[in-house]
This record gives structure tokens, C-alpha cells and sequence, in this order.
């Protein structure tokens, strides 16, 4: 169908999912992928063991700085060493913790047909999260963030079913007042989409807010809420060795309340971290390990997610690495201790490129096929990064866009189906060594679903290419953007839940939202 046509609401009904997106481009329908390749393992069962007994020892004997009173509180009732703000916790202690943890769970916004599963060889992707900046073709710089182009970004968010969770801010909108930053924003992603929401564990009152949001718009009581987890928070630890107040306690508020939470350490090696893989991901599991343990001894068989979010740095500059060899070898080494461990993996889309272009694109593509190769099971940041996670940009969101769909064919089974009409010895003799393919029945039955069909991808020949105007990747995916934004239509909602949101975000507002420290 011809861009900018115009489309019929959706209404957010599960039979309606994904449809409105065919209206501009084919695109893949919405679902959840299933990865069912075996993981790439490059280290055996025995350094494996040793990477485990290296995070013990380092929960034994060197302790983690947890800089939060309360949680110092609960690791002394629970018999752990607390020695100021360093606890100190015994192995089989954080085995018995974390062994609690399922490994698997589901995720239910507002939308149940948006639904996602999270582990059990699930694998789903989200948008960038968080840069303090934005870069677009047309504006051919970077600035700081914006209300409006993060509105922009969550349309993407929306349009794209390869996209299944609106992970944070897709871009940090500073001309908002960090008081009530967060109140804007969630009324514009619970309004903009329909998809699992995040809540940043940056203070009481952000995560107590995004959780009543997150009722309202589902048009849930307090009971519906927590009887299985609607929404999820991420942290990262304070590498090397230590977690934070607000990040801990956003965290024990979500598990109370039978929300989900993901624990990232951000390890790079070379300077948060040792400068060898293996010690690398030794800390992170280390710092991952204890905040979970800490979470399933106040909410047992709470849902959590182990992350990884280990590189390194270019030791010319200082400056981080993304999509490096040594970053997908870790992150597959991480997918071995989280099957040791028993729990769901995240993992990361990123890059160090500064702008659209041939750099973004392999390194993100490194990324993300790690994240196959690992068994990942939560993909942050699959689309839209750029800068190492300083820029958020709408082009590369589109790009990468297209290698999340070109992942989720690569998981459909047909492809690798190998029943008689798949191998087709009668086909292949019926053509001989003389004729062709393309106009036999069994090609033409086939021939619209056969094969994967881009969307922003030009497989035309040079002169085609030539004739159509010459215009090169990041131009296209420009021009796919603008025509999404142009055309979207909000996903439906019921008004008097809407109503509610408003008159939610303008009390909390009168009240003076979240405190800050400027």
C-alpha cells in the first residue's frame, strides 16, 4: 500500500494487533519470537564453575555496598555480615535466594493482547532508553532532548511490532522539569502505546506513581495489580561493587507489589571492571546475584531478570566499546551463568557509532546477534542508539527495525521445516536439469511468504538504484519515519480511563511531583 495512505483505527482489540502497520509497509505481524537455537557456550562446565565460585567469593569476602538503610536492615535480618553500608552474604545463602526466582514470567500492559513472556526461550526486544540527546537527518546535529521527539520516538515504539516493550525514555525530555518529567512522560507512553511499560527506580515517588498509572490505564484494583507483574523497573548497579538508595528501594517497592525488576550491572572492562572478560562478568554476577537475593528474600518467587551489560572500554581514550568482540563474547558467557543460575537474561542493542551509518549498523548488529547466540530473553535499547547510549536517533530506529525483523524470521520455524512438500524431490524432478523454478505450482503457492520481505532495505541493482534517485539507507528510513509520525493514530483507550490519568498527573503535579536536588 502506497505511504501516507490513510488507515482505520485499530481500538486495541487483539485481533486488530499489528494491523495498522500494514497501511505504510509490510510489515512482520506481531508476536512473541521463540528462539530455539542452542546457545553458543565458548567456555565448559568447569569455568563456569569457576566464574560461580569467583562471584561467591566475592559476595564472602569482599562484600557489596548497598547504600540504602533499609536494605542493610533486611540483609542483617536475614543473618548476612553488615559492616556500615558493605554486606557481606554466604553462598549457600544466595543460592537458596535466588533459586526462589522463576524462570519464567509473563508481562501484562493495558493491552492483554500486547502480552509478553519473559524467559522460557521467549525473546523480545525494546526501544532506546534514556539518552539525554537526539539526532535526526533533518536536523543534521545532535540537541538535547525534547517532549516532542520523544513522543515521536514512542510512535515508532508503537508502530513497530518487532518492538514488544516501551523501555524508559526513548529520549530524555529535558524541557520538562525533572519534578514532573516522569508524569508527562508516562501519560505519554500508557496514551501513545499500548505495550509493557517501564518505571525508572529513581525515588519513591517516580515508581509509586508509574505503578497507579499503570492501574488506571489498565483499569485495575490494587489486587489485579499484583496478582502477576504489569509493569517492570531496570537498575544498574554503582560498578565496581555497589548499589545505590533509589534504585534498591524503587526495586523493593515494585517486588512488594508483584512487579518485575531487571538488575544490569554496567561493567566495562578496563575501568569498572577487570580488564579480562572473565573478570568482568565475574563482578557483574557478583553485583547481580546480591540485589536479586536481597529482592527473593522480602518477596519469594518475585520476578527478576539477570542483565548484562558487560564491555569494554578503547583504551586509547577511555571512552566505551559497543558491539565488540570481547562484548558478544561476554554477553554469551553471561547466557551460560544465567541457565547455571536458572533465572531470564537481558541483554542490549548497542553501539559506539555517533551517526546512522555503516559503523551503527555492524556494531548493533553484533550486539543483537549476541544476544540470539546468548539465549537472551530481554533485549534494552534494540532499536534507536546511538553514542554509546548518549543519542537517541529516529533513523536508526527504523534500520534497526529491520534486523530485529530479519532475527524474528530467522526464528520462524517454516524456514527450517523439512516435511516431503519442503524437500521437494518431486519438485526438484518435475524441473530437471533444464528448466526453472519461478512459474511451478509449488513455487507459486509459496512465492509471497517464501522468502523475508524488507522494508527499508533496497535490493534493486545499481542502476535502479541510480534511476529511483540514488537515496542511501538512513534517507529511506528518514523518509519511513516522518510517514509513520504522519500518519499514526494513538492506540485506543477508554476515556474515563484516560480522564483519570490526566486528573492523576495534574494532582501529583499540584503536589509538586518528585523532589529533586536542584
Amino acid at each position: 500500500m502506497a505511504a501516507g495512505a490513510r488507515r482505520k483505527r485499530a481500538g486495541g482489540r487483539a485481533a486488530n494487533v499489528g494491523r495498522r502497520s500494514q497501511t505504510l509497509f509490510k510489515q512482520m505481524p506481531w508476536r512473541v519470537p521463540v528462539n530455539t537455537d542452542a546457545p553458543v557456550e565458548p567456555i565448559g562446565p568447569d569455568a563456569v564453575a569457576a566464574i560461580h565460585d569467583g562471584a561467591m567469593r566475592i559476595l564472602e569476602e569482599v562484600g557489596i555496598e548497598f547504600l540504602n538503610d533499609e536494605a542493610c536492615a533486611l540483609f542483617r535480618q536475614a543473618g548476612c555480615t553488615v559492616d556500615g553500608t558493605n554486606v557481606k552474604m554466604g553462598r549457600d545463602w544466595v543460592m537458596e535466594m535466588v533459586r526462589q526466582a522463576p524462570d519464567s514470567f509473563t508481562l501484562t500492559p493495558r493491552n492483554a493482547a500486547r502480552k509478553i513472556t519473559i524467559g522460557d526461550g521467549h525473546m523480545v526486544f525494546g526501544n532506546v532508553s534514556s539518552p539525554p540527546n537526539y539526532y535526526d537527518l533533518e536536523l543534521g546535529k545532535k540537541v538535547p532532548g525534547t517532549r516532542a521527539q520523544n513522543k515521536d520516538l514512542l510512535r515508532l515504539t508503537q508502530h513497530f511490532n518487532c518492538i514488544h516493550f516501551a523501555g524508559g525514555y526513548p529520549v530524555e525530555p529535558v524541557d520538562i522539569h525533572a519534578s514532573v518529567r516522569h508524569l508527562d512522560v508516562l501519560f505519554d507512553k500508557l496514551t501513545l502505546t499500548d505495550k509493557v511499560m517501564h518505571a525508572y527506580s529513581l525515588g519513591k515517588e517516580r515508581v509509586e506513581d508509574v505503578m497507579e498509572m499503570v492501574k488506571i490505564a489498565g483499569g485495575l484494583d490494587e489486587d489485579a495489580f499484583q496478582a502477576t507483574p504489569h509493569m517492570y523497573t531496570n537498575i544498574n548497579s554503582t560498578s565496581p561493587l555497589k548499589h545505590d538508595q533509589p534504585m534498591i528501594d524503587g526495586c523493593l517497592r515494585c517486588v512488594r507489589r508483584g512487579q518485575a525488576v531487571v538488575v544490569s550491572p554496567f561493567t566495562l572492562a578496563g575501568a569498572m571492571a577487570p580488564v579480562t572478560m572473565a573478570g568482568a562478568v565475574t563482578l557483574s554476577i557478583a553485583e547481580a546475584l546480591s540485589a536479586i537475593a536481597l529482592f527473593q528474600y522480602v518477596a519469594p518467587g518475585c520476578a527478576c531478570v539477570i542483565g548484562t551489560f558487560t564491555s569494554n572500554v578503547d583504551m586509547k581514550t577511555g571512552a566505551p566499546a559497543f558491539g565488540t568482540p570481547e562484548y558478544m563474547r561476554a554477553t554469551q558467557i553471561t547466557g551460560q551463568m544465567a541457565r547455571f543460575y536458572g533465572l531470564p537474561m537481558r541483554a542490549s542493542g548497542v553501539c559506539a557509532a555517533n551517526v546512522p551509518d555503516g559503523q551503527a549498523m555492524w556494531e548493533t548488529s553484533n550486539s543483537l546477534w549476541s544476544a540470539v547466540q546468548s539465549g537472551t530473553h530481554m533485549v534494552y535499547h534494540a532499536a534507536g542508539w546511538l553514542e554509546g547510549g548518549l543519542i537517541a536517533c529516529p533513523e536508526k530506529f527504523v534500520m534497526d527495525c529491520e534486523v530485529l525483523q530479519m532475527i524474528q524470521r530467522y526464528m520462524e520455524p517454516q524456514i527450517i521445516a523439512t516435511t516431503p512438500d519442503d524437500i521437494a524431490v518431486d519438485v526438484i524432478k518435475e524441473v530437471g536439469p533444464n528448466g526453472h523454478y519461478f512459474g511451478i505450482d509449488h513455487t507459486q503457492e509459496r512465492y509471497e511468504t517464501a522468502f523475508y520481505q524488507p522494508f527499508v532495505s533496497d535490493w534493486s541493482n545499481f542502476e535502479a538504484f541510480e534511476a529511483n534517485g540514488g537515496v542511501w539507507t538512513p534517507e529511506r528510513a528518514h523518509r519511513l519515519f516522518k510517514d509513520i509520525v504522519r500518519n499514526f493514530e494513538e492506540p485506543s483507550m477508554d476515556i474515563a480511563r484516560r480522564d483519570e490519568l490526566a486528573a492523576f498527573v495534574e494532582r501529583r503535579k499540584a503536589e509538586g511531583g518528585a523532589p529533586t536536588d536542584f
